[in-house]
């Protein structure tokens, strides 16, 4: 880390950050420092999006490929009515800038695919997964995982959400290097591990079939943006090896303990998928039949 430069200004903002002894000047900085690839800029990454800008994470890089409608204002909190029709990059880009100028914020109007992920992950210290898909889920894990990138991941359904994180940190990689977050653990799990292959596609319904409270993204992607910050930092416990399970209905939050999974095919003993162009990320996401 360089030397400590934080103005009169940045001291002003991050003033309640800097009198924390968990955090400090230095902490503080190694935020500003940091950078964080947000993936959806819909219901999750929406808080996440606000509470990292506002923590000061330094450059925060927003990948979405839709435009604000507005059903979409009743969650997703970083666009407004008048932004009904614009990019939600634009949109969002335009939130993170009025709220902190230190932020260099970056848009990618596209959705991910096999082709540019690499040129979208590599570059960031960790990624938000704030998608809506299992396509994209499955794809950034299993990029993440053969990139040694962590993954801050979350998911909600009507009134109910889960989220971990996975720092994918195995077989001697440097990802631990900058952190010492949850050192000294076995191989984090990932994603496949807990789900090798997505449903069928019609057999999980969306938010626009099912409905969604509109507070309930709120709350899981601020869990996400913590994990995300707490990365930054190296300091306390992740959600690694964890699944949070939240059930707004019953206010109840239930951690679910979980295992890297030595048959997993992207990241187990002897894995399947070495590149991310091996697999279709249509239907189950799964290697294709020979």
């Amino acid at each position: 880390m360089s030397d400590l430069r934080l103005d009169a200004t940045q001291l002003d903002r991050y003033s309640r950050h800097v009198i924390m002894d968990e955090i400090g000047p230095e902490g503080q900085q190694r935020l500003l420092e940091g950078s964080v690839l947000v993936v959806g800029a819909g219901g999750l990454g929406s808080p996440a999006i606000q509470y990292l800008a506002a923590a000061g994470v330094g450059r925060i890089g927003i990948v979405d490929d839709d435009v604000v409608e507005r059903s979409n204002l009743q969650r997703q909190i970083v666009h407004a009515d008048a932004d009904v029709g614009r990019p939600k990059v634009e949109s969002a880009a335009d939130y993170v800038r009025a709220l902190n100028p230190d932020i260099d914020v970056e848009t990618h109007e596209k959705r991910l695919n096999p082709e540019n992920v690499a040129d979208l992950v590599d570059g960031y210290d960790v990624v938000c997964d704030a998608s809506d898909n299992f396509a994209t889920r499955y794809l950034l894990n299993d990029y993440c995982v053969l990139s040694n990138t962590a993954l801050a991941h979350g998911a909600i359904y009507r009134f109910e959400g889960q989220v971990t994180t996975f720092t994918n940190e195995r077989d001697g990689s440097a990802a631990s290097e900058e952190t010492d977050v949850n050192a000294d653990e076995e191989d984090s799990p990932c994603y496949r591990c807990l789900f090798p292959e997505a449903p069928e596609p019609g057999t999980v319904p969306d938010c626009a079939t099912t409905g969604v409270l509109g507070v309930l993204p709120g709350t899981v992607g601020c869990i996400q943006a913590t994990e995300v910050v707490k990365y930054l930092l190296g300091k306390g416990d992740l959600l690694e090896g964890r699944l949070l399970m939240y059930d707004a209905m019953d206010m109840s939050f239930e951690p679910v303990e979980m295992r890297a999974n030595p048959a997993c095919p992207v990241c187990g003993d002897q894995p399947e998928i070495e590149s991310v162009e091996e697999v279709s990320y249509e239907g189950t996401c799964s290697m294709p039949a020979d």
